[in-house]
C-alpha cells in the first residue's frame, strides 16, 4: 500500500518520539526512510509516465536496498523492468540481489517478451539504455537454457544504440564457453581488445576455466600469459586451473616454477590446489616427483585425504609400481580414511592391468560387503579386464549382472565389449551389439563407432569401415560443408573458419556466427579426428595412399585440424610406398601449421631415413627432436653435432646418452633406431661401438638391436662378436626367433667352430630354448 506525504511524515514523527530523547536512532531512521522512499518509487511507477524524470528527483535518496525492495513489491513486470533499466544508470543502485530478482521475473510468464517491449518503448522515446540492461537479459536467457537467444540479444544491442561493457562481454563469453563454441569465444575476446575494452579477472577466469575443462590446455595457458602480461595478479582459483592444465600438457617444469611463484608471492595454496598438482604428476606416472611434492606439501600443512590417496594409488599402478599399492592402502586405513566407489574402481582397473582379474573380482565383492554399490564405471573396469584377457564370456555375463544391481550398461560398456571382441578377431558379435544398442536404450558414441571401424580396418574390411564412416557423416549437414568449401572465401580448415567467425562478429553478425558453429558441432555422433586417423591408417596399410590423402584433405574441409597422429600415419604410409618427397612435404606442412611433431613422428622419419641409408639426415632429425624438448642441454647437443660431423659417431652418441640419463628423459627407441640404421648401412663395427656405450651406461639394449647386430656381424665374418651379442641376449633372457639363431649356428659350423657351436647349443637349452624347434641347419 502507498502512503500519502502526510502519513509518511506522521510515521517519521512517531519513530522519532519512540526512540527517546528526541533523537532518531540511526538504524530506525534508515529503515523508516527506506520504507518511505520505496513507497515514493512505487507511487511514481503506478502514476507517472514516463517514470524516468520523476525517479531522477528522488535518486539521491535511493540505495541498492531500496531497489531490491521495490522489485520485490512490484507486481507488474513491465513496471519492474522499466524501473530496473533506469537503475542500471548508476552503479550504486546495482546489486546481485536485484539482478537475480529481474532474472526470476524474466523467466516467468513470458517475461522476455515484456522486457523486449519495454526496450522498444525506451528506444522510441530516445531514452538511453545502459549496457547492464542487456547483461541481465543475456544471463537470464543462459539460465533458461536459451543460449541462441542470449547470443541474439548481444547481437541486437547495436539496434538500441547500446554498447556492451566488460560485464556484458563476460556474460556472452560465459555463454559461448558453456556451449563449447570456442572459435566464437575467441572472436568475441579479440573484438573486446580491438575496441579497447580491458578484460578483467572475470574475463580470464571464464576463458581459462572453459578451455581447461574442455582439454584446450594450450589456449588456457595462452590466456594465463595474457592475463599476467596485463598486470592482473592470479588468485588461488586461477593458479589451480593453470596448474591442472600444465600437468595435462606435461609441462612439469613449469608446474614447479609456478608453485614457487605462488609460494613466493604469498598466494594461499588450498587443499584443492595440492590435490590437483599431486593428481597431475600421478596421472603422468611421475611418482618420484609426486612423492617428493607430497613431502613438501605436508610440511605446509597439507593432510592427505581420500582424493590424495586415490591419486597416489592410481599413479603407482600407471608407473608399474604395483608392490607399493598395499603399503599405501595400509597407510590409508591407519589414517582412518575409508575407500569410496572411485578408489575401488581405481584398484579394480589397476589389478586388471596386471592380469589380476580374479583379485579385482574379489574387490567387487568386498565393496558390497562394505555397503558400497558398484556403479557402471566400476563394472566397466572389470569388464575391460576380462576382455583384455580374452575372457569374453565372463565379460558378457558381468555385463548382464549390471542391471541386477540397479545399474544399467552404458555406451561405454558396449564399446568395451566391441573393442574386446574385435581385438580377438570377432566381427559378427560386435556388429550385432552395435546394431542393438539403440534398442537397449544406449546410442553408440563416437568411441563406439571408432572401435568398430578400427576392428573392420584391422580385419581388412575397409569397404565396410568406410560404409560405417559415411553412416556417421549422414548426421552432418552435407550441404553446409559443400557451401563452406565453395566460393571465393572457402573454409578449408579451423584457421580459415576462425577468420570467418571473427569477420562475422566484427560485422555485428554474431548470431550468424553462432548458428554456423552450432550447425558444425551439434549434429549428434559425427566423425572426429580419431575416426579419420583410424581410416587413414587402414588405407595406408592397404597401400591405398590416394584414399588416405583424400581423407586427409576431407577432414580439413570438414573443420578438423590434423594432429600429430594424422601426420605421422600419413608420413609412414607415404614412405611405405616409396613416396619420400611427399612424406617430407607433409612433415614440413605439419610444422608450418603449428602442429608439434610427436616423438612417434620423429621416430618414424628416422626409421625410414635409416632404411634409405641416409644416416646424416637421420642424425640431424634426432638432434632436431631433442632440441624441441623443454628439458635439454643446448651445449651438449652442439658438441654431439660436432662429433658427428667429424665422423666420431661413438662420441656423438655418448654425449646424447649421458645428457638423457642426466635429465632422466632417456628414450631407448631412438638409440635402437640409430643402432639398427648403422647395421642396415653395413656399418656393424660402428653399431657395435654404440652397443658397448649403452652397456657401459647400464642401459639395456633391445632384442631387435641385438638381432640386427648378430646378423650384421655374422655377414661381416666377425662371429666372435656375434656370439658375444647372442650370449648377452641369453643373459637378459631374450628369446630370439629361430631364423637368426639358425643363421648364427650355421655360420659357426661353416667356419668349423664346432666347440663354440656345442657350447652355444648347451647354453640355449639351459635358457629354455626348444632345440627341436630351433635347430634346422
Amino acid at each position: 500500500m502507498n502512503l500519502t506525504p502526510q502519513i509518511r511524515r506522521s510515521v517519521l514523527n512517531f519513530i522519532a518520539k519512540r526512540s527517546g530523547f528526541g533523537c532518531l536512532h540511526a538504524n530506525l531512521f534508515t529503515t523508516a526512510q527506506d520504507f518511505i522512499i520505496s513507497n515514493e518509487v512505487l507511487t511514481a511507477l503506478e502514476t507517472v509516465n514516463p517514470i524516468e524524470d520523476a525517479l531522477e528527483k528522488i535518486a539521491p535518496f535511493i540505495s541498492s536496498e531500496i531497489v531490491r525492495d521495490v522489485l520485490q513489491e512490484q507486481r507488474r513486470p513491465e513496471l519492474g523492468f522499466r524501473f530496473f533499466i533506469w537503475t542500471t544508470r548508476r552503479r550504486s543502485f546495482c546489486s546481485r540481489d536485484s539482478r537475480n530478482l529481474v532474472m526470476d521475473m524474466l523467466v516467468k510468464d513470458d517475461g522476455f517478451d515484456t522486457y523486449w517491449k519495454i526496450l522498444d518503448e525506451l528506444k522510441n522515446s530516445n531514452i538511453q539504455i545502459p549496457s547492464p540492461t542487456f547483461t541481465v537479459l543475456i544471463e537470464a536467457y543462459a539460465k533458461s537454457g536459451m543460449a541462441e537467444k542470449a547470443v541474439e540479444s548481444f547481437g541486437r544491442m547495436k539496434d538500441f544504440d547500446c554498447k556492451p561493457d566488460v560485464n556484458t562481454y563476460n556474460s556472452i563469453l560465459h555463454v559461448t564457453v558453456q556451449k563449447e563454441v570456442f572459435l566464437l569465444a575467441l572472436a568475441v575476446y579479440n573484438q573486446m581488445l580491438k575496441l579497447n575494452y580491458n578484460p578483467n579477472r572475470s574475463t580470464f577466469i571464464i576463458l581459462i576455466h572453459g578451455f581447461s575443462k574442455n582439454g584446450k590446455h594450450g589456449d588456457a595457458l595462452k590466456m594465463f600469459d595474457e592475463m599476467t602480461q596485463k598486470g592482473i595478479p592470479p588468485d588461488t582459483k586461477i593458479y589451480t586451473i593453470i596448474l591442472s592444465s600444465m600437468c595435462k600438457a606435461e609441462r612439469t617444469d613449469d608446474v614447479h616454477r609456478l608453485l614457487y611463484t605462488m609460494m613466493a608471492s604469498g598466494c594461499y595454496l588450498d587443499s584443492i590446489t595440492y590435490n590437483v598438482v599431486l593428481n597431475g604428476f600421478c596421472k603422468l606416472g611421475q611418482m618420484d616427483e609426486a612423492l617428493a611434492l607430497l613431502q613438501l606439501f605436508e610440511k605446509e600443512g597439507y593432510v592427505l585425504g581420500l582424493k590424495g590417496y586415490s591419486s597416489l594409488i592410481d599413479g603407482l599402478f600407471k608407473a608399474n609400481r604395483y608392490d607399493e599399492v598395499p603399503v599405501w592402502r595400509k597407510k590409508m586405513f591407519k589414517a582412518g580414511v575409508e575407500p569410496d566407489v572411485v578408489l575401488y574402481t581405481i584398484l579394480i582397473r589397476g589389478l586388471c592391468r596386471v592380469d589380476m582379474v580374479d583379485h579385482a573380482l574379489n574387490l567387487l565383492n568386498d565393496m558390497t560387503q562394505r555397503g558400497l554399490s558398484p556403479d557402471a564405471y566400476c563394472y566397466n573396469a572389470l569388464i575391460k579386464g576380462f576382455c583384455d584377457k580374452g575372457l569374453l564370456d565372463k565379460a558378457q555375463s558381468l555385463q548382464l549382472e549390471i542391471s541386477k544391481n540397479d545399474c544399467f550398461p552404458t555406451s561405454c560398456t558396449y564399446t568395451i565389449l566391441i573393442c574386446g571382441m574385435c581385438r580377438n578377431g570377432l566381427l559378427d558379435e560386435p556388429r550385432q551389439i552395435f546394431n542393438q544398442m539403440e534398442n537397449l536404450g544406449c546410442s553408440p558414441s563416437i568411441i563406439t563407432f571408432n572401435a568398430l571401424i578400427d576392428g573392420l580396418c584391422k580385419a581388412g574390411q575397409l569397404q565396410e569401415a568406410c560404409h560405417l564412416f559415411y553412416k556417421m557423416e549422414i548426421a552432418k549437414n552435407p550441404s553446409l560443408f559443400l557451401r563452406l568449401s565453395q566460393g571465393s572465401e572457402r573454409i578449408m580448415d579451423t584457421a580459415s573458419l576462425q577468420v570467418m567467425v571473427e569477420r562475422l562478429c566484427e560485422s555485428g553478425l554474431i548470431l550468424k556466427a553462432y548458428k554456423l558453429l552450432m550447425q558444425l558441432a551439434d549434429s549428434g555422433v559425427v566423425p572426429d579426428i580419431t575416426t579419420y586417423n583410424i581410416l587413414i591408417n587402414g588405407f595406408c596399410k592397404a597401400k591405398n595412399i590416394d584414399g588416405a590423402y583424400n581423407l586427409f584433405k576431407d577432414l580439413q574441409i570438414k573443420g578438423h585440424s590434423p594432429d600429430a597422429v594424422t601426420y605421422g600415419t600419413l608420413i609412414h604410409g607415404l614412405y611405405r610406398v616409396d613416396r619420400e618427397d611427399d612424406a617430407s612435404r607433409v612433415f614440413d606442412q605439419m610444422v608450418k601449421n603449428g602442429c608439434t611433431p610427436s616423438s612417434a613422428v620423429y621416430k618414424s622419419l628416422m626409421t625410414w631415413l635409416c632404411r634409405k641409408r641416409k644416416l646424416s639426415e637421420a642424425f640431424s632429425l634426432w638432434l632436431k627432436y631433442l632440441r624441441s624438448l623443454p628439458s635439454r642441454e643446448d651445449e651438449t647437443l652442439k658438441l654431439a653435432e660436432e662429433h658427428f660431423e667429424k665422423g666420431k659417431l661413438e662420441e656423438a652418441v655418448r654425449c646424447l646418452l649421458e645428457m638423457n640419463l642426466k635429465l632422466k628423459n632417456l628414450d631407448i627407441a631412438l638409440y635402437t633406431i640409430w643402432l639398427i640404421g648403422l647395421c642396415q648401412a653395413r656399418k656393424s663395427d660402428e653399431a657395435l661401438k654404440i652397443f658397448h656405450v649403452l652397456r657401459e651406461q647400464r642401459v639395456d639394449v633391445t632384442p631387435p638391436s641385438c638381432v640386427m647386430l648378430i646378423n650384421g656381424l655374422s655377414k661381416d665374418g666377425n662371429l666372435e662378436m656375434a656370439v658375444d651379442i647372442f650370449l648377452y641376449t641369453l643373459e637378459k633372457r631374450f628369446m630370439l626367433r629361430p631364423r637368426i639363431c639358425n643363421q648364427l649356428l650355421t655360420s659357426l659350423l661353416s667356419q668349423d667352430k664346432r666347440k663354440t657351436f656345442i657350447e652355444l647349443i648347451n647354453r640355449m637349452g639351459s635358457a629354455g630354448y626348444n632345440l627341436d624347434e630351433y635347430l634346422h641347419l
